[in-house]
């Protein structure tokens, strides 16, 4: 099994940097350098800080015990009794120490940091976790952000749901939404039939390529098979590191309410050093008149939480100033503030007269922003509509109808209601039930992503619904839908964007519309070996208990079977101690394979389906996995022209095996073994491959063919010769065979086999050249080792300081011509701003010399130039002022 969720950014890829391209190479990278016996994989992507991060849970049956990450042993298996991960025997022989250190983390799950936790090829691997207890191991990478785009296969247009997504312009999110999409592991056969593949050999590159050609082709298809988790400890977690103050202060008020008002939701506990930062800026933002009106809704959404010291004169200014800029408000975002800190302040203050006398106006007026579809304005003076303008729109009417005085016309809380229906018809749908609303706007400031803007709708037609008396006209599946979105965005990787999603799921945790109940379960991979359980649970968005209901199995039938469904309307039993509604063993006729299965919640309260949300059903694939029989597996030399048998080895594919063949290009060599399902069906493998690799490490992949039960392969050497490059030598040979429901898939080295192939014709394909390991090329390179030679032998010390006194004798007879010319200070200017310019005139002079001598020592020629510039334009300046003043004073003389 693979899973995967391929996530688009709302900008096109064509304005991207080749980002399709990005995406396979750093995939390509990851895929290539983490090898392990898995047999499961789950993909989870997600953001963090602008980049996208994929979490690949990959699950393992024992097979090898260890696991290759970023070309280091990461041992799986064995426990020691302080939780570290014991080596085993094999690794110990060639590591001194585990190359990956792994600690416990809980009760069964162990996490590491790998060797390579660093930026390489265009991606980085963060973290591994492993569990044991349920066969997975986890690793997180995180790559740029990237876009996937596909071709069609077999050159038919492709009617996947990326498809419709791509040609409607719909992000996957922009907050990256993480949910879960039904990957089938790489079948090569298949995409080698449909290519329309005749021979059986393809080289190791057009395999890689195939490979993930595959992988991108399957990922874009999008079941209804997603599941969706509640509220975990990863969300506190998290929390805790996006919220942490900057040096010690929060940015900004705002910032202040989100931290908080996540920590309330999530339960973290109270912090009294954040209580200690944000109240200051709370009774600042309320005592000072130059707060802007955002600053004081904030600040009093925070004081509702901290119960700052405040005196009653403070609520009564603020509610004076919060009156007047309604009064004066021009725009939707003026309203918002005014309007919703009067609300904060009701609750707060109830001595404080926050009415509104003129509240049907003020709905009016907000009311002309509207738009025929539902959307709204920001201000009269913008023509664009916005999605997420709506919910803070129905979020400041609703508080407008809680401070009206008298009430509003009921006629107009009726066109509300329907401008609530009106957009909900444009809700966006993801094949998975997930719904979601997104900005139309291409160029504006006012621009949300999905996340952000899906927040705000729920914001505004739940406040809406809690201060009108009837019900909203919104589908209790839709409300189902919205949570689905909000929890499988995964963790955001931004604090804006976290608390968003906090913050929606609280309100739709109870709620006057609907309360969303999630149904996840914990593991969907049973293994017919361990005769695991199938467990389900079902829980509000928060993590919160259900009410008493039953789970019940509609049918299970395999997947592209039209068998009949091995479970079929099955009551699940419901284990009070666990919260689990559980399936006691899986029926005797189930076999290895992937099911489709149909669950539905029955509520047993009949009036509690006015009040949750459990969808019609929800599609779950489960794979069930199993040891599959390998028997009958041998290898034969056969003669090219008789096809009689020349060499004939058995093998043992469960344990080890070292043959040695022989053969030259007038033979053949046939592989074949029998795979069969616990229940003694034939069994095909997504992946069944032979492999040769020649000495110089040009490696060739071979399709094995199927026909039922049986396996088999035959390699004609003579019409290879050209596809294995007329290269001689020894071939390692490699077996494998995989499957996401195959317990005991395998990578078996068999041997080695010695080819004699003729010479190669002039005009013969030559090998590709060998990729150049970049751990060889950016690795430590060989200590350099240098004698320098013995210095030059100097002369006497009385030698060399006789030469320096002969250098300064030169400057000793310039002072003694200058005595007997009789030079003097005489024409040095007397008064004040001719002596200073010729004083700078002379620093001048001594500047450029001290320039000269610097040059000599220290500086460049061009660092030298540069500075020389400067000091000539400065020369320049001076030396005309103190020149000038020498002219006119001589010109005096000569006149008096």
């Amino acid at each position: 099994m693979k899973k995967f969720a391929a996530h688009e950014r709302s900008k096109s890829p064509h304005e991207m940097n080749s980002p399709a391209q990005r995406s396979k190479n750093a995939y390509r990278a990851v895929w290539q350098k983490t090898t392990a016996p898995c047999n499961a994989f789950n993909a989870i992507a997600g953001s963090r800080d602008g980049t996208k991060r994929l979490a690949i849970e990959c699950g393992w049956h024992g097979i090898n015990d260890s696991a290759t990450l970023c070309g280091q042993p990461m041992p799986l298996s064995g426990k020691s009794a302080d939780g570290d991960v014991d080596v085993p025997s094999t690794a110990k022989g060639q590591l001194a120490r585990p190359a990956v250190q792994v600690h416990r983390d809980g009760d069964r799950t162990l996490r590491s940091t790998p060797p390579c936790a660093k930026e390489s090829e265009g991606f980085l691997i963060r973290t591994v976790t492993a569990d044991p207890g349920r066969n997975i191991m986890k690793f997180e990478v995180r790559f740029p952000s990237v876009s996937f785009e596909h071709r069609p296969a077999c050159g038919r247009r492709s009617s996947s749901a990326f498809d419709s997504r791509r040609s409607q312009k719909k992000p996957l999110s922009s907050s990256l939404r993480s949910t879960y999409h039904s990957l089938a592991p790489l079948s090569l056969r298949r995409f080698a039939d449909c290519a329309g593949q005749t021979a059986p050999l393809m080289s190791a590159k057009m395999i890689r390529t195939l490979a993930f050609m595959v992988l991108l082709l399957r990922m874009v298809f999008v079941s209804e098979a997603s599941i969706f988790f509640p509220i975990s400890d990863s969300h506190r977690s998290t929390a805790l590191e996006l919220f942490t103050p900057v040096d010690g202060s929060f940015r900004s008020i705002e910032e202040a309410y989100e931290a908080l008002r996540t920590f309330q939701i999530l339960g973290i506990g109270e912090n009294h050093d954040m209580i200690t930062l944000a109240c200051p800026l709370v009774v600042d933002s309320l005592s000072s008149s130059s707060a802007s009106v955002k600053d004081v809704f904030y600040a009093c959404k925070c004081n509702r939480i901290l119960q700052c010291k405040l005196n009653g004169e403070t609520f009564k200014d603020v509610t004076s100033r919060l009156q007047a800029a309604i009064s004066d408000a021009k725009s939707l975002l003026d309203f918002y503030y005014s309007v919703g800190g009067l609300v904060h302040i009701k609750d707060q203050a109830n001595d404080v007269d926050v009415k509104l006398d003129n509240a049907d106006g003020i709905f009016r007026s907000i009311k002309s922003l509207s738009q025929s579809d539902g959307r709204w304005r920001y201000n009269s003076n913008n023509p664009e509509s916005s999605t997420s303008a709506a919910g803070i729109a129905f979020e400041t009417i609703a508080g407008v109808l809680s401070l009206a005085s008298p009430d509003i016309d009921q006629s107009l809380i009726g066109t509300l209601q329907n401008d609530i229906v009106k957009l909900f018809d444009s809700v966006e749908k993801y094949d998975d039930g997930a719904l979601y609303f997104d900005e139309k706007l291409v160029d504006s400031h006012e621009h949300q992503g999905p996340l952000s803007t899906t927040s705000s709708v729920v914001r505004g037609v739940v406040a809406f619904a809690d201060v009108i008396s009837g019900n909203v006209n919104v589908p209790r599946d839709k409300i189902l839908g919205l949570a689905k979105f909000l929890l499988g965005v995964g963790i955001p990787g931004n604090a804006h964007d976290f608390y968003a999603q906090i913050d929606s799921l609280a309100l739709l945790e109870s709620n006057k519309v609907a309360i969303p109940l999630i149904l996840s379960l914990p593991a969907t991979v049973l293994s017919l070996t361990r005769k695991d359980q199938l467990k389900v649970r079902v829980n509000t968005v928060l993590g919160s208990s259900a009410p008493p209901l039953t789970v019940k199995i509609l049918q299970a039938t395999g997947s592209g079977s039209k068998d009949a469904p091995v479970v079929e309307n099955e009551e699940l039993k419901f284990d009070a101690e666990s919260g689990y509604h559980v399936l006691d063993a899986l029926p005797k006729s189930a076999d290895v394979g992937i099911y489709n299965f149909d669950f539905k919640i029955d509520l047993h309260d009949p009036d509690h389906s006015d009040i949750y949300a459990t969808g019609d059903r929800t599609q779950v694939p489960i794979y069930v996995t199993g040891v599959i029989e390998v028997d009958g597996a041998e290898i034969l030399i056969l003669d090219n022209d008789l096809g009689s048998v020349e060499l004939e080895k058995k093998l043992d594919l469960a344990g080890e095996n070292s043959i040695y063949l022989s053969a030259n290009h007038l033979q053949k060599m046939r592989l074949s073994f029998q795979l069969a399902t616990p229940l003694g069906n034939a069994f095909n493998p997504h992946q069944a491959l032979l492999k040769l690799r020649h000495e110089n490490n040009v490696e060739h992949v071979f399709v094995v063919g199927s026909s039922g039960k049986k396996f088999q392969i035959i390699l004609d050497f003579l019409g290879l010769v050209d596809k294995l490059f007329y290269l001689s030598g020894r071939y390692d040979i490699q077996l494998t065979v995989g499957d996401a429901v195959m317990e005991n898939s395998f990578l078996k080295s068999l041997g080695h086999i010695d080819l004699e192939l003729p010479a190669a014709p002039e005009k013969a394909t030559r090998p590709p050249p060998q990729p150049v390991d970049p751990y060889l090329r950016y690795g430590p390179k060989a200590e350099i080792t240098h004698i320098f030679r013995a210095p030059e032998k100097r002369p006497p010390e009385v030698l060399s300081l006789g030469f320096l006194g002969l250098t300064i004798l030169p400057f000793v007879g310039f002072l003694i011509g200058l005595l007997c010319l009789g030079v003097n200070m005489k024409n040095f200017p007397g008064s004040a701003v001719p002596a200073t310019f010729a004083m700078l005139f002379h620093f001048g002079i001594a500047a450029v010399l001290i320039l000269y001598v610097l040059f000599w020592v220290k500086l460049n020629l061009f660092t030298t130039l540069k500075i020389l510039g400067f000091l000539g334009v400065f020369l320049l300046f001076v030396g005309h002022r103190i020149l000038s003043h020498l002219a006119s004073t001589s010109a005096k003389l000569k006149s008096a």
